[in-house]
């Protein structure tokens, strides 16, 4: 890949998140209803100042005035992302979105990047399994079970878990991310403690991604199976379970290799239902929050934030695929 196909592929990139951009400044204005005059009457009535200067200092610290032109509030919001500032909650005085995000991010990060792992490495067995086999019972069995997931909604799985192994048996917990009494670092309590709370969120997850996994990796494999390179082995009397190993799946898994960033940028943005759910306190969780108490500027810093991921999830994906599978050329 020529250092001039990566940077139209980085431009590209840059102009999408450019647009991403005036998409979620322009929705945060079109949204009915104005959260600052209160928060103006409350800090005025408290620092004992006019409700005109209590307006502009809140203005000022949000970084968020409707009463300006659009334009001067485009370019104060572009000043502020320049800064890396995504503004502060209207809700929580004094907790800006960057806080938000970096105290809610590394949940997220645990409980996809688990899911997504467990999810891939089963959904890839089976997917070999079901195209080195394919006249088996487990091809229809886990059809169907692709087809179910992917049509019911993930949540619908997460009420399910929630009734049958919190509520239910008891199992589980219903909310949190870790019994409140531990020490959070890195002993074995407290990591016991995470991954007990995160099973529930986690489980969800795995169930509702490993047929995709299975019916991506099964197609991938079938085209590998038809390659002169498979046949040629065999006539040299490779041994089947060695041709599977070492040449269908190591080839068959590339294509979907690339797909992970894709997927953990996809989830980060999907985790809205999910979190909110077990209320456990990631992305999506917040996300769920402020829309419901219509915190306006951590709607919108969190939405800008999902959407810098997945395109930057995107570029790496796209970039590294040649790289991973030197079959693939690039043009110009």
């Amino acid at each position: 890949m020529t250092v001039k196909i990566v940077l139209k592929r980085v431009g590209t990139a840059a102009i999408t998140i450019v647009l991403a951009t005036v998409l979620t400044f322009l929705l945060l204005r079109l949204t009915p209803g104005n959260a600052i005059d209160q928060w103006a009457r409350e800090y005025s009535i408290q620092y004992n100042i006019s409700l005109t200067d209590a307006y502009e200092r809140i203005a000022r610290m949000i970084n968020y005035n409707p009463l300006e032109p659009i334009y001067r509030q485009f370019v104060r919001y572009v000043s502020g992302l320049a800064h890396g500032n995504l503004g502060y909650s209207m809700v929580n005085q004094g907790l800006s979105v960057n806080e938000i995000i970096a105290k809610a991010l590394p949940w997220t990060l645990f409980v996809s990047s688990v899911s997504l792992l467990i999810s891939f490495v089963v959904g890839i067995f089976l997917g070999v399994k079901m195209a080195w086999k394919r006249n088996s019972i487990l091809e229809p069995i886990v059809s169907l079970y692709s087809v179910v997931t992917n049509a019911v909604p993930d949540f619908i799985f997460a009420i399910i878990l929630l009734i049958i192994f919190a509520y239910g048996l008891g199992w589980f917990p219903i909310n949190g991310a870790y019994d409140f009494y531990l020490t959070p670092g890195f002993n074995l309590p407290f990591l016991l403690s995470v991954v007990y709370y995160a099973s529930l969120p986690i489980l969800t997850y795995v169930i509702t991604l490993i047929g995709g996994w299975a019916l991506m990796m099964k197609g991938s494999a079938i085209g590998v199976l038809g390659e002169d390179y498979v046949e040629a082995a065999r006539a040299r009397g490779i041994s089947e379970s060695r041709i599977m190993d070492r040449y269908v799946k190591k080839n068959a898994i590339i294509p979907l290799v690339t797909q992970l960033a894709v997927a953990l940028g996809a989830m980060l943005g999907g985790a809205i239902l999910i979190e909110n759910l077990f209320q456990y306190p990631g992305i999506g969780y917040y996300m769920a929050e402020a829309t419901k108490q219509r915190d306006y500027t951590v709607m919108q810093g969190i939405l800008l934030f999902i959407a810098i991921t997945m395109v930057v999830a995107n570029l790496i994906s796209d970039l590294i695929y040649s790289k991973l599978d030197p079959r693939i050329k690039v043009e110009e």
